[in-house]
């Protein structure tokens, strides 16, 4: 059986620039780990930047993180990180 902490929930947080495809390039990444995020929030700010959240359970660590890897090879993104909600 696996640990508890490979059930804990993750939050995905990315910054992008004010890029329409910034999204579908975010949620493109668990596509192709055929992975439903249990809730993707995106948020446009007053600094022209466009602030996304995705929650996601069951993932491990070293998966997030190179989900997150891949992220930040998109043009338009500014920064990205993950971190444990449970």
């Amino acid at each position: 059986m696996d640990a508890p902490q490979n059930y804990s929930r993750r939050r995905l947080q990315v910054v992008a620039d004010a890029d329409p495809s910034a999204i579908s390039r975010v949620i493109e990444r668990f596509q192709n780990l055929n992975i439903i995020p249990r809730r993707v929030i995106a948020e446009f700010a007053s600094n022209d930047l466009l602030h996304i959240a995705v929650d996601v359970f069951g993932l491990h660590d070293e998966q997030l993180t190179l989900i997150v890897g891949k992220i930040l090879q998109a043009p338009s993104i500014v920064n990205a990180y993950w971190h444990r909600l449970d």
